[in-house]
């Protein structure tokens, strides 16, 4: 008959596909849960109101067009749901092809029972596929799959969570629902009201008539849990020997059991024979089980509602038997633990010893696992419910019967593990070795039988041994017989073997061959190579796959987190132990042959990603383990740093003699030499390690060492900085100067311990410093200005956060998301336009009120220090986003106050009547006006808050700019010449293809342009006044509105020989650089039409105004043209144009400049 996995067997292959494809689906869903967007949990009451009305469970189905009505009646709720549904569309759809692959699974597998029934597949039935051993298996484990799918969903990814992300998917993406059985997934993954929260109440019927929601054949069923229950179906036994290792041996099958009983729960009502039957099988001595990678039960817990199995179970969980199994297993983990030590001495596992005790040292392995397994699962915490008083009662007697102790049980996993990890090496390299060395032993042994033969046929001379031809034909014949000894037939050859070392020992009885010595040596060496050959042709890979069935470590997958202080604190008091916990992790590594078995066998695609999920879960784990070196060696560098800049003196380059004693400082100097060797051990002690396999992910501990270091660095440094930068806006004066100078001395401090540190440890201190602040500053910047952005970054997003060496995320303190932002917002707190003034010249802000200084560009260069290049252009990129918000408000309020408003717009199309032509000068021009003014004096309040806003930001943006540049020039006057050189002959280029466009240009596809634009603004080589914020449409009255604001205000400003234009009056603050600035921006958003005709507008005022005064004979120059001129004045100065302005409006200006 065809091998029933061979690829031509289609009924084979159809099986093996769906269980592989079960086994990738719940990597899919271990994975998956790990990123449950946080707002469909609803656990923040923030989350709850703000999208309390986009997110629907299932009772949105009840009457969806009743919802979307309720939706559609407030824009400003579809505002937020297409803005929801841009945000999580991506992860939403991924989930929802996780429950529908679920579904899916069902479906296939009903189908297969069905083409079986119908007999599409020739010669076979589920009977035949039943007696077959492949078939067997692969039928069992698609129907467990199938249940532990469907556990895994419910306690990773809660019922509600479910509902809300499919509604969501239903409603975002119809075009995709309307074709798929949406209907059927929602009826299966609805909330079934369990939850994985601790002391939570088991829901009735649960988890049965959750496995009823798609039928099954019940049949297929029946015949499954039949299968399960009387046979060894993977033939387990034959790898434990001992009867009381059974339960042990038939575990996977047990939670294989375990979890399709539930397709069939009359059986744990009511059956109570079968019950006995399976409890006496498989429980007998054990009650807490590995489900599947390490999701563990207690029956004790799980069958309490049905009455046959809890009737059965009850023999187990009788407290005399709980304490005779607790103090079995106590008795032999002291025995074995003993042995493993005893084998592990250095020199006791040598390869004759090995060869010699196999069964010995395979049943010590047995012992040991059996008995690690069982403490684990019985003793792990998660196993019993705190709430539950007889599951209490149960472990309190299990821990004191096997006077459990989890330091003593991690030891004796450890040895086990090394003890295992040495017996496989050993083993392997031999199994290598195996040809050669027995055609060696053969090849000697032959020879000295042909030198035998040589001494007795009397040619050679060896003394006193006279000629015997019987004996020459015989050892000669011994000798051919070796040689004809064949290593392919190893039965044949062993026993052939045994009658050659038999006959070997006559021959010395019977010739009294004893007396000479030489001959005795040579026939003993012949014996000896003899017994190699017998040894060596007994190494069987056997062996090996024993070791491998006996050392699964598949249930602690997550048991051996509680373990994890334990570990640590191991290695911090001996950091050599990682090399033994190497020998652990690759134990723990054997658990995934479990998952990954079937899709290796079914060629599928899925291998990559299900090995690379887990081998990454394990490496992770690996990291967390050793994340104490990294722990301890900043812990030491703390000192360091202490010591460094507190108690040690620096040692001037000239000193008197007698003065050498104090500068020695013995003490100190001592404590530093001592804390840098102790850092110097711990990081041998990862290094040690050697490089490893960990599933299908090598990891190099190096690697491992400077990413843990990085891990450490940045989990410090977030938190310093997180913690630095929190003020108290009611403090005057501000805090932020004493802040930043506190947080740039720590800051240096860490740059100083790490640039000292480099060099005991063999990494590039200054490469990983910059390397990661850069990474936690523009992280905190891309969280910050995920405010302004409608579709966010999400971190698994985010090019800045990795998972290995995650910027630690802090709970937000004020409106701000983290520390750039609170600083952002401090500094433009303090440099409010309404409470300062900005004199230009003195680059500083002083208090209109008193008048004293508030901060000045000192400010700037105290930020360089503390956070870096890095941290002053994210302040600018962050401001960049604010102006862009602040224009877009702008604009709407444009909308709402003036185009909307009757009375503003008819009073602006009088004033435009009155002044044109703008070349003209206007008649009885103060009347006109003020008469506009006071029409719409209302509108100007919230304008000038607007403006003054984007001029403060634009003042700040600029001295950010001259920040950086004056340091880059400074620190790196290569690249500060060579990015200035590359930007203008790049402009030139680009303005030479504008004159004759043959030459050439950047073409769309090329990022040079926008590379290059980086590099310039980290470079402070830019003008942010010249930057377009946001695309704009015409705007009717635009030039006249901003004309009629700037007149407005010249009233409340006058101005000063020394300072320019200042307030006039205190509590009607205007501050006018920000003024000038902020009108400049907003212009510049717009066609350049509109700036030429608001200019004209002031050129006109100007001249009216001078016009209507000579008129009138005033000698005096009107404040408000002195004011205008000045606006003129600094408008060209900003913009940088030629003091002879473009033609057009060199007309304008002419009277006046």
């Amino acid at each position: 008959m065809l091998d029933f996995l061979a690829e031509n067997n289609l009924c084979g292959q159809a099986i093996l596909r769906i269980v592989s494809c079960g086994n990738a689906i719940i990597a899919e869903l271990l994975r998956l849960s790990e990123f449950i967007p946080a707002v469909f949990r609803f656990k923040d009451r923030a989350d709850l109101q703000k999208y309390g009305d986009i997110i629907f469970d299932f009772s949105y189905f009840k009457g969806p067009e009743l919802w979307e009505s309720k939706l559609e009646a407030k824009p400003e709720l579809q505002d937020l749901d297409e803005e929801f549904r841009e945000n999580h569309i991506e992860i939403v759809t991924r989930f929802y092809l996780a429950f529908q692959s679920v579904h899916k699974y069902i479906v296939d597998l009903n189908r297969y029972l069905d083409d079986l029934n119908e007999g599409v597949y020739i010669q076979q039935t589920l009977e035949t596929v039943l007696l077959n051993e492949d078939g067997k298996q692969l039928l069992c484990e698609a129907l467990y799959l199938y249940g532990v799918m469907l556990l895994v969903i419910d306690q990773k990814i809660e019922g509600e969570v479910r509902e809300r992300m499919l509604v969501s998917y239903y409603r975002y993406s119809a075009a995709r629902s309307a074709d798929s059985n949406m209907d059927d997934i929602c009826k299966l993954l609805r909330s079934t009201g369990y939850s994985s929260q601790p002391g939570a109440k088991r829901p009735p019927n649960y988890p049965e008539s959750y496995f009823r929601r798609v039928p099954i054949n019940e049949a297929f069923i029946s015949m499954v849990i039949g299968r399960l229950r009387s046979d060894d179906i993977y033939n387990q036994v034959s790898a434990y020997p001992l009867p009381e290792h059974r339960s042990t041996a038939l575990a996977t099958q047990a939670a294989m059991l375990y979890v399709t009983l539930y397709f069939e729960p009359a059986i744990l009502h009511t059956h109570q024979a079968k019950m006995r039957e399976i409890v006496d099988k498989y429980f007998p001595d054990n009650w807490v089980i590995s489900i599947y990678m390490g999701i563990t039960v207690n029956l004790a817990d799980a069958w309490d509602p049905y009455k046959a199995a809890k009737t059965a179970l009850n023999n187990t969980l009788d407290l005399s038997n709980v304490r005779e199994q607790s103090s079995r297993y106590a008795t032999v983990s002291e025995r074995v633990h003993t042995q493993v030590q005893q084998f592990l001495k250095e020199g006791y596992l040598r390869e004759e010893m090995v060869l010699d005790n196999i069964p010995r040292l395979l049943n010590c392995l047995r012992d040991c696992n059996v008995a690690i397994r069982w403490l684990m699962l019985h003793t792990a915490d998660s196993a019993y419910d705190p709430n539950n008083k007889r599951l209490r009662q149960i472990k309190d007697q299990i821990l004191t019967d096997s006077r459990y102790n989890p330091k003593i049980l991690f030891q004796l996993l450890l040895d086990t593990a090394q003890f295992e990890f040495i017996l496989k090496e050993m083993f392997k390299q031999m199994l290598s070795e195996k040809q050669a060395k027995w055609e060696h032993y053969k090849k000697e042994g032959s020879e000295r039988m042909t030198e035998l033969a040589d001494v007795f046929s009397g040619v050679k001379p060896l003394t006193r041994v006279e000629k015997n031809e019987n004996l020459q034909a015989w050892f000669r014949e011994i000798s051919k017989q070796i040689l004809s000894l064949n290593y392919d037939d190893s039965t044949a050859a062993g026993r052939k073997t045994v009658q050659l070392i038999q006959a070997l020992e006559e021959v010395q009885e019977f010739h009294q061959l004893e007396s000479n010595l030489q001959v005795c040596q040579f026939l003993a060496d012949t014996r000896k190579f003899l017994h190699q050959m017998i040894r060596t042709i007994n190494i069987k890979e056997e062996v090996l796959i024993t070791m491998q069935i006996v050392g699964d470590l598949s249930f602690a997958w997550q048991l051996i987190d509680s373990f994890t202080s334990i570990m640590q604190e191991s290695i911090r008091v001996s950091p050599s132990m990682v090399t033994k916990l190497r020998a652990t992790f690759l134990k723990l590594a054997s658990a995934l042959d479990l998952p990954l078995l079937r899709i290796n066998q079914a060629n599928s695609p899925d291998l990559l990603s299900v090995s690379q999920y887990y081998s990454g879960e394990l490496v992770s784990y690996v990291r967390k383990v050793l994340q104490i070196i990294p722990e301890s060696m900043f812990t030491s560098l703390l000192k360091i740093i202490k010591l460094q800049t507190h108690d040690i003196i620096e040692v001037p380059t000239r000193l008197d003699k007698d003065k050498l004693r104090d500068y020695a400082q013995l003490g100190p100097r001592y404590e530093v030499a001592k804390l840098t060797h102790a850092i110097s051990i711990f990081t041998e002690g990862i290094l040690m390690m050697k490089t490893t396999l960990v599933g299908i992910i090598k990891v190099d501990p190096k690697q491992l060492l400077e990413d843990g270091i990085r891990k450490e660095l940045v989990k410090r440094v977030a938190f310093a900085l997180h913690k630095g930068l929190i003020f108290n806006p009611r403090a005057k004066p501000s805090e932020l100067m004493p802040k930043l100078k506190e947080l740039g001395a720590t800051m240096d401090g860490f740059h100083r311990s790490f640039e000292y540190i480099q060099d005991y440890v063999n990494i590039y201190g200054l490469k990983i410093w910059q390397e990661e602040v850069s990474r936690i500053i523009n992280y905190n910047v891309e969280q910050e200005c995920n405010n302004f952005l409608r579709t966010k970054i999400q971190d698994w997003q985010s090019m800045y956060q990795s998972t290995h060496i995650p910027i630690p995320k802090f709970t937000p303190v004020d409106e701000s998301v983290t520390f750039i932002g609170r600083l952002c917002r401090e500094i433009l707190r303090i440099t409010d336009p309404k409470m300062t003034c900005h004199i230009d010249q003195l680059n500083t802000w002083y208090d209109m009120k008193t008048h004293q200084e508030v901060t000045s560009s000192r400010l700037f260069s105290e930020i360089q220090t503390t956070l870096g290049t890095f941290g002053l252009n994210g302040l600018d990129r962050l401001l960049c986003f604010m102006i862009v918000k602040e224009l877009q408000n702008f604009l709407s309020m444009f909308q709402k106050i003036i185009l909307r408003d009757r009375t503003v717009q008819d009073t602006l199309k009088t004033l435009m009547n009155a002044v044109s032509p703008l070349k003209s000068i206007v008649a009885n021009s103060n009347k006109i006006y003020l008469s506009a003014i006071a029409k719409t004096q209302k509108i100007w309040t919230a304008y000038l808050e607007a403006i003054m806003k984007v001029g403060q930001m634009q003042i700040l943006r600029q001295q950010i700019a001259n920040e950086l540049n004056y340091s880059c020039r400074f620190d790196s006057k290569h690249l500060a010449a060579a990015l200035e050189n590359l930007n203008k002959a790049l402009l030139a280029d680009i303005e030479a293809h504008y004159q004759d466009p043959s030459l050439p240009y950047p073409k769309e596809d090329n990022t040079l342009l926008y590379e290059i634009t980086a590099y310039l603004e980290a470079a402070g080589i830019h003008n942010p006044l010249n930057k377009i914020y946001i695309t704009t449409k015409r705007l009717p009255y635009f030039p006249v509105v901003n004309f009629l604001f700037l007149i407005a205000q010249l009233p409340k400003l006058q101005y000063n020989k020394n300072l320019g234009m200042v307030c006039r009056k205190p509590a009607d603050p205007v501050d006018w650089p920000p003024l000038v600035l902020g009108l400049l921006t907003l212009l510049k958003q717009f066609h350049s039409r509109y700036t030429e005709q608001f200019l004209a507008l002031i050129g006109q005022f100007i001249r009216s105004t001078v016009e209507q005064c000579t008129s009138q004979k005033i000698p005096e120059m009107p404040a408000d043209v002195v004011g205008a001129l000045l606006f003129l004045e600094d408008y060209v100065r900003y913009t940088k144009l030629p003091r002879r302005v473009s033609s057009r409006q060199r007309t304008i200006l002419k009277p006046f400049l």
